[in-house]
């Protein structure tokens, strides 16, 4: 083999090398990521509209507030003695936050979103359709009137599109279809230590803290992570003359 081959051959060796240790990089990279630091949640139901859509793949953050038996890296809490029920944590969710936690109550257990209402001593109270938050009502301006077709039933649903204030100034948006629903009256409970009170924001579509057999008060421990961001959407809804249709959404904030 002549020199000229040989360094020819070398040098493409050596890129070949090092493509493959980017490649490599990369993927360890991002699997550092997804296994530490964030996880991707996909929105099954309208319990959560406006804010999320069914299809919508949501970024979970696992060390928001530290970790929980169900968001440690690689199942590591599921192999831990019954002994530690705990979390490695720095700071709670706030009033606002969008949660992803583990909901034991249901068999199996498995995964909800839902945004927090109350912390630990609030006083919750939902009167006539009103949220109440330590005997003030969270105040809510009404920004129209829409209807949509359910994506499960394919009912269309007419709901009034509200902007909720939580304390602390935290903006979100809310739907009603009713003031006078099954869970527009409830309590007032007040939140017990270590737990925090979730409802969805679409209010009468949502089996939240409010609901018999629901989660009720959320354990921290349980709590997986908090929502950061709408990645993308991979369903659309077909657009029909006088019917709200979503728009798809990438990386779209909360």
């Amino acid at each position: 083999m002549s020199p000229l081959i040989k360094r020819l051959a070398g040098r493409a060796a050596d890129e070949i090398l090092e493509t493959v240790r980017f490649v490599a990089g990369v993927a360890a990279v991002w699997l550092g990521l997804v296994t530490f630091g964030f996880a991707a949640f996909h929105i099954p139901s309208e319990s959560m509209q406006p804010s999320l859509e069914v299809g919508d793949r949501v970024l979970v953050s696992k060390w928001a507030y530290g970790y929980s038996v169900h968001s440690l890296p690689l199942g590591l809490g599921y192999v831990l003695p019954d002994s530690w029920n705990g979390r490695l944590a720095w700071s709670q969710p706030r009033r606002g936050d969008v949660v992803v936690f583990r909901d034991e109550n249901q068999s199996p257990a498995r995964n909800l979103i839902k945004r927090v209402v109350g912390v630990a001593g609030d006083v919750i109270e939902v009167r006539e359709g009103r949220l109440y938050i330590n005997g003030e009502a969270a105040p809510r301006l009404l920004e129209d009137i829409r209807t949509y077709r359910e994506d499960r039933t394919g009912i269309a649903v007419t709901v009034s599109h509200y902007n909720e204030i939580l304390p602390g100034d935290r903006e979100h948006e809310i739907y009603e279809r009713a003031d006078n629903d099954n869970l527009d009256n409830f309590g007032p409970v007040t939140v017990r230590p270590g737990t925090v009170f979730v409802m969805g924001d679409n209010r009468d579509a949502s089996r939240d803290s409010r609901a018999s057999g629901g989660p009720g008060f959320v354990p921290l421990e349980n709590v997986v992570g908090r929502a950061e961001t709408v990645l993308f959407t991979l369903e659309r809804c077909r657009q029909e003359q006088g019917l709200y249709c979503p728009r798809g959404r990438v990386w779209s904030g909360l």
